[in-house]
């Protein structure tokens, strides 16, 4: 009874340690992008500060030169000042001590501007070391991880069985029936409602023939073409959505490149696609969850959010899939419940079938940051 206890206080210990050091590797991933975005905010910052640093010296070059000038002139006037009536002498003067105080002040400028440029290069210096750090602090935690995790290994197995029995069957019916309801949706409203539109169309074009005028019938023609185009997009889409076949024959990774690559194609929107860790094939049904997660979020974020920038960063480590989706939109805030709110929910669902975590960080007006955590064993 004394060491059934024990084992279960130990085993509480280490789920406690995993949990702390899963929760830090989080913690390092968001303190990883956080200095991303700063190192280019601070090297677009410096550019903007050499540019001026560049301009400074070529203005105060010429200036200089000018100030030579002038004072050669003020020399000469005032060795043959019998020769220059007191206004011109008084003129040159003037006009040498101006040129000589813009100088003055344009070379502070420049200094300062050196100054900041120096200072930029240091901190940039030291924002790519923090990142550097973060990365392989990432990599040590991953390997305490999977210490942790060998050592409990059999009794994870046991229960993740458990639990496959009991939720099996359900998920699965519910996850058919959803996808059922969702592309009858699409199909209703997008291709049906085209192809009805396109039958309308197509009565006008008979219309305009019957009685002559075959300008108009020409434009509703043209009109059709436009609207059969738009229906084989949208049937392509929903064929693609169903299941693309690059998943199947290339992997996660370069399926997830193409996606976002025509994505970026097709809208106003910039990707930005990392990927760290193996690039090695993963299981099928975790390759197709994650880029179903990636490819529901980046369509909330270019839908919904209004997004124009989205980058998505993918880190496959020996114990641990790893997805962030951020994005620069709207936001919406987290704390208040929202209806038929079917794709969020979803996700939800899709990762707690394959035991893992999302985490969502939105602000309004600042955007969204979508963080996935998904158990899984590379070897």
């Amino acid at each position: 009874m004394v060491l059934k206890t024990s084992e279960k206080a130990l085993d509480t210990v280490i789920d406690e340690m995993i949990d702390v050091v899963e929760n830090s590797k989080d913690e390092i991933f968001n303190i990883s992008e956080a200095a991303r975005n700063d190192y280019e905010q601070l090297q677009r910052e410096l550019t903007e500060t050499k540019e001026k640093v560049v301009k400074h010296i070529d203005v105060g070059d010429k200036l200089q030169q000018k100030v030579r000038f002038s004072r050669q002139r003020l020399s000469e006037v005032s060795k043959y000042f019998d020769r220059y009536s007191e206004t011109e002498i008084r003129e040159v003067y003037e006009r040498t001590h101006k040129m000589q105080t813009e100088l003055a002040m344009l070379r502070q400028e420049e200094k300062v501007l050196r100054e900041r440029r120096d200072d930029l290069q240091r901190r940039l210096i030291s924002l790519d070391q923090t990142i550097e750090r973060a990365e392989g602090l990432a990599g040590k935690i991953s390997v305490i991880l999977t210490y942790l995790n060998d050592d409990f290994k059999q009794v994870n197995e046991m229960i993740e069985e458990a639990r496959e029995k009991q939720e099996f069957g359900l998920k699965i019916i519910e996850a058919q029936e959803e996808e059922r309801r969702k592309i009858s949706r699409e199909i209703h409203d997008g291709p049906a409602q085209m192809l009805a539109n396109i039958l309308l169309r197509s009565e006008l074009v008979d219309r305009a023939f019957r009685e002559g005028s075959v300008e108009n019938a020409l434009k509703e023609i043209k009109s059709v073409r436009g609207m059969i185009r738009s229906s084989l997009y949208e049937v392509r889409r929903i064929i693609y959505d169903l299941r693309p076949m690059a998943l199947d024959d290339l992997g996660l990774i370069p399926t997830l490149k193409k996606y976002l690559s025509t994505i970026e194609d097709y809208h106003s929107v910039k990707m930005e696609f990392i990927s760290m860790g193996s690039e090695k094939r993963l299981n099928q049904k975790y390759e197709i969850a994650i880029f179903r997660l990636v490819q529901e979020a980046v369509q909330n974020a270019t839908k919904h959010a209004e997004a124009t920038l989205i980058k998505v960063k993918l880190e496959i480590s020996p114990k641990r899939l790893t997805v962030a989706i951020k994005d620069n939109g709207k936001g919406f805030d987290t704390t208040t419940k929202r209806d038929k709110s079917f794709g969020l929910i979803g996700m939800r669902e899709r990762v707690e079938m394959l035991e893992g975590t999302m985490k969502i960080n939105s602000v309004i007006g600042k955007g969204t940051i979508i963080l996935i955590s998904v158990p899984y064993n590379v070897e």
